[in-house]
């Protein structure tokens, strides 16, 4: 039994602005990505509007626990809200090096988050009723996904 699509449905490529450090928290250490725009391809093709940010923290395993919230406007004009909430983890040698900004190979850690969407557009209402699982890549400014379908 296939439980999810085959092929992406989208292509994400958020832009992301330098990381801001809050420090060590009562949850975790906390930090803060900005989204600045970017691209999304796929079954919806549009933009990714400034304004959205990836809200972090790292857990007292090392892994990172993402939680994202921004828009993207569709080349039609349409709204749509991603709340895309997962996890990222892997040595900790790999770990620092994507903090510096290194290209790393994504087969070298774990990238994964949750995806759903809220749209008010009738072309677009099959998002409001679909949930999404996407593998991640982090670079320097940078996040790409590939979003699966859960079937």
């Amino acid at each position: 039994m296939d439980l999810i699509s085959r092929d992406p449905i989208l292509h994400v490529h958020a832009e992301l602005a330098d990381i801001l450090q809050f420090g060590a928290t009562p949850i975790g250490e906390r930090r803060v990505i900005n989204i600045l725009g970017g691209t999304v391809t796929g079954k919806l093709t549009g933009k990714i509007l400034p304004g959205g940010a990836d809200w972090q923290f790292i857990r007292a395993d090392g892994a990172a626990h993402v939680e994202a919230r921004y828009t993207i406007q569709s080349d039609s004009g349409a709204l749509v809200l991603v709340y895309s909430e997962g996890i990222r983890h892997g040595p900790p040698d790999v770990l620092a090096r994507l903090l510096t900004g290194e290209a790393v190979d994504p087969s070298l850690y774990y990238f994964r988050t949750c995806m759903r969407f809220e749209t008010g557009d009738k072309g677009l209402d099959w998002l409001n009723r679909v949930i999404t699982i996407a593998r991640g890549q982090r670079e320097k400014n940078a996040v790409k996904l590939d979003v699966h379908e859960i079937l």
